[in-house]
């Protein structure tokens, strides 16, 4: 499809994308000196009144609500041959389509970016839009100084869901369309997009839609596979009620997940799959180290050896020692060292579940000026914090109880050496009454001359 070189005062640069009905041309505003994405009606459709008033129709739906994460139309009009065309927020990043040619995303990113759509979604559902169809390439990443925004584009097949229930029309994109979307006049609400939600996650966690092939290895916790299946119901009324209820359950699972926690981003959550991938079996009897431990712990060691920790030996189950990312805190440091031991690491970021644990990891990162982005654990106790020493690091130590069942706690731990050089940073999962932070801390053993290397 040709377009000229000037539409209106907006200078066009190349095409960026082509659908079914329209082309998206990248160009330029050089009097507000920003990037613009035109959509041009095809030729084909410009002849046909009712394409015509659902193109405009998407005009006024992206113009009526507000929200961060979705496409804002900023102008619209028509080139000299007729065709129409909306000039709107022009993303840098790409479409998620594109960044799932390189397979399943990891777990953290895919609950978030899913999380972030589906609070994209639910703007629409508050000002009685539905979308019907949700898929990857209707998702962009907006490139901003503060990390990637997601986008919510193409309102296309969107409608008032005051008028959803008198469908007559199937439309949609198979394998994110619900099942009653295949029935003509079977009635839709806003659960018909939660479906579609639940595929796009499903898409991001397996690297294929829903009903496709995939490997039989989850990925995944017990806890999320049920909040995405549970998205993905049949019937929907045994799916999330709303956009909103999903996105919560979801930001409830990237909140359960710090450790380092969550990343991010709305709340500073941060997710504990940061620390190194490896799981090992721990044999109790005959280690090399146990002697080193209190009498009915084990003590355990990173990878690089920089860093270890003792933990009862009911813990002391599985173990991930191949190091941690700061970045899961909000600090730009490289990988460091950190192990994560617990008795089944596919629980521990279950908030639900009776799984203790503890995490460690060093970073340079965390002696520098910037204060980590820790977790708030939102919805449990929070008890006053308070200073601690352990040899030449110093610190603190928040403690969070009655999160998720009321005998769940978090203890959140950051030194730093006494000669500023590096920093720890220590997450306790305990179930029960009891606060063993202290006990755990004594028996922490850092090599602090690679500590401060890396």
């Amino acid at each position: 499809m040709s377009i000229p070189a000037q539409v209106g005062r907006y200078r066009v640069a190349r095409p960026v994308g082509a659908g079914a009905f329209a082309t998206v041309w990248l160009a330029y505003d050089d009097e507000l000196q920003s990037p613009v994405a035109v959509k041009v009606l095809a030729d084909n459709w410009s002849q046909r009144a009712d394409i015509r008033a659902r193109f405009r129709q998407e005009a006024r739906f992206m113009r009526q609500v507000d929200s961060d994460h979705l496409v804002r139309v900023l102008d619209i009009g028509e080139l000299p041959d007729g065709r129409p065309y909306l000039v709107m927020t022009y993303a840098a990043g790409g479409t998620l389509a594109d960044r799932l040619t390189g397979g399943p995303m990891p777990v953290h990113e895919a609950l978030r970016i899913a999380a972030d759509i589906a609070r994209a979604v639910a703007v629409l559902h508050d000002n009685g839009v539905l979308h019907r169809d949700l898929k990857p390439s209707n998702v962009l990443f907006d490139t901003t100084p503060a990390g990637d925004r997601v986008l919510v584009a193409d309102l296309g097949l969107a409608k008032t869901l005051a008028h959803a229930s008198g469908f007559t029309l199937v439309a949609g994109t198979p394998g994110y369309m619900a099942p009653e979307q295949l029935v003509p006049g079977g009635g839709l609400d806003a659960r018909a997009d939660v479906y579609a939600l639940g595929a796009l996650t499903h898409h991001m966690l397996t690297g294929m839609p829903p009903g496709q092939p995939v490997e039989a290895a989850s990925r995944t916790t017990a806890a999320v596979e049920r909040v995405v299946r549970r998205a993905l119901h049949r019937d929907p009324g045994r799916r999330w009620p709303t956009a909103a209820a999903y996105a919560s359950a979801l930001e409830d699972l990237l909140a359960a997940r710090r450790g380092p926690a969550r990343a991010p981003l709305r709340r500073t959550r941060r997710s504990l799959a940061a620390v190194g991938t490896v799981v090992a079996t721990l044999v109790m009897a005959g280690s090399s180290t146990a002697s080193t431990a209190p009498h009915g712990w084990t003590r355990v060691g990173d990878a690089t050896g920089t860093v270890s920790v003792a933990v009862p030996d009911g813990w002391a189950r599985q173990l991930r020692d191949g190091g941690w990312d700061p970045a899961v805190v909000g600090l730009a440091g490289e990988r460091g060292p950190g192990l994560l031991i617990g008795p089944d690491l596919r629980d521990w970021a279950d908030v639900d579940t009776p799984t203790p644990g503890v995490f460690v990891g060093t970073s340079r990162a965390l002696a520098g000026t910037e204060e980590p982005a820790l977790p708030d654990h939102s919805g449990c106790t929070r008890a006053a914090d308070r200073t601690v020493t352990v040899g030449i690091l110093r610190g603190s130590i928040g403690r969070w109880t009655r999160c998720g069942g009321a005998q769940t706690s978090f203890s959140e731990v950051t030194l730093i050496a006494a000669e500023g050089s590096f920093g720890v940073y220590v997450q306790v999962k305990q179930t029960g009454g009891d606060d063993r932070t202290d006990e755990i801390l004594g028996t922490l053993r850092v090599d602090t001359s690679t500590a401060a290397q890396r």
